[in-house]
C-alpha cells in the first residue's frame, strides 16, 4: 500500500514538475545518469526517449527502504537518483 502511495505520489510531482497534461502516464526521466521512460502504470507502453545528456549527480547513500512486494507487474524495484533536466535530482523507487 506504501508502494501504490509513493508512486502515485511521484506522479504527481512528475506531473506537476513538467507541466504535462494529467493524461500522460510516461514521461522520459534521467535515473542514475541515463535517460529512461518512467510510467505511472505497469501496463502502459513506454515511449523511446530522445538522446540526451543526463546531468552528472553528486554521489550520495540510498535511504534504507523495507523489502516490499513489487506492484503488478514488475518483477524488481530499486533506489535509484530521479532528476529533471536542470540536475534537480531526488531518490525515488523504480520498479521495472
Amino acid at each position: 500500500m506504501r508502494r501504490v502511495f509513493a508512486l502515485i505520489s511521484v506522479t504527481i510531482w512528475l506531473v506537476a514538475l513538467v507541466g504535462a497534461r494529467a493524461e500522460a502516464s510516461c514521461t522520459c526521466w534521467c535515473v542514475d545518469g541515463e535517460l529512461q521512460p518512467l510510467c505511472s502504470s505497469a501496463m502502459e507502453i513506454a515511449p523511446i526517449c530522445p538522446p540526451r545528456i543526463c546531468p552528472i549527480v553528486a554521489p550520495s547513500i540510498a535511504p534504507i527502504r523495507p523489502p516490499t512486494i513489487p506492484p503488478l507487474g514488475t518483477s524488481s524495484c530499486r533506489q535509484a537518483q530521479v532528476c529533471d533536466f536542470s540536475g534537480n535530482c531526488q531518490w525515488q523507487q523504480v520498479c521495472q
